[in-house]
């Protein structure tokens, strides 16, 4: 089984990688910069960065003819945090939180759709956030809430169309986790997070496709 996580240098990226080794898979880890000391010979590592076109085509290249499996879309960015409705959210803030958090995403599964539809069946899961929910919604963190809730919405209709050539896709939210992202008062710790999201990853299937999911399996409102 070959697994292809981006973002996996850090918080729950390299956690589920290090899940995944421990697992037997082969893992291909992405990452902008530095790596894990634990994971350096354990991943096979490939820069990218979503937010760069030309990146994607490097990757195509370098992963031409592999098999991928299980896709996990990682990468994410949360660049509004604390920011004030008076005097925040920047153009620029929205600008880069989704070309990271939706079109890198997106462009991710498009770019390694030819890799997905090397085996018979694959599957691909999206990390988003409950904070993307629509009945979720107590103010604040506009730009976050925003390009989780369009990346929800961009996991479900992937589903649909990719339904077809065999590769699930789901959306799922991974809990307020205790990482630079999440902080230290969060709720649950890394460990907690991609346990969970392995449990789910493991049941998606074309009968479960389309789901949006917290790690614990609860079923989350759109």
């Amino acid at each position: 089984m070959t697994v292809l996580i981006t973002g996996a240098n850090r918080g729950i990226g390299a956690e589920l990688a290090r899940r995944y080794v421990a697992r037997g898979a082969r893992v291909i880890g992405t990452t902008r910069g530095a790596t894990p000391p634990d994971l350096q010979d354990a991943v096979e590592w490939k820069t990218l960065d979503v937010t760069d076109p030309a990146s994607f085509a490097a990757l195509a290249r370098d992963l031409d003819g592999c098999q991928i499996d299980l896709l996990i879309c990682n990468a994410g960015v949360y660049l509004d945090k604390g920011h004030s409705l008076a005097g925040g959210y920047g153009a620029d803030l929205w600008a880069g939180t989704f070309a990271t958090n939706v079109t890198g995403v997106f462009l991710t599964v498009q770019t390694l759709l030819p890799n997905l539809q090397c085996g018979d069946t694959a599957r691909v899961a999206v990390i988003a956030s409950i904070m993307g929910s629509s009945t979720r919604a107590p103010g604040g963190s506009y730009i976050y809430r925003a390009s989780k809730a369009a990346a929800v919405n961009l996991a479900r209709n992937l589903a649909a169309d990719l339904d077809g050539l065999g590769i699930a896709v789901g959306a799922y939210h991974p809990g307020w986790v205790q990482t630079d992202m999440g902080g230290t008062a969060a709720e649950i710790d890394v460990e907690t997070a991609a346990n969970g999201l392995l449990a789910r990853f493991d049941a998606l299937s074309p009968e479960t496709a389309g789901c949006f999911l917290s790690y614990d399996g609860t079923e989350l409102p759109f």
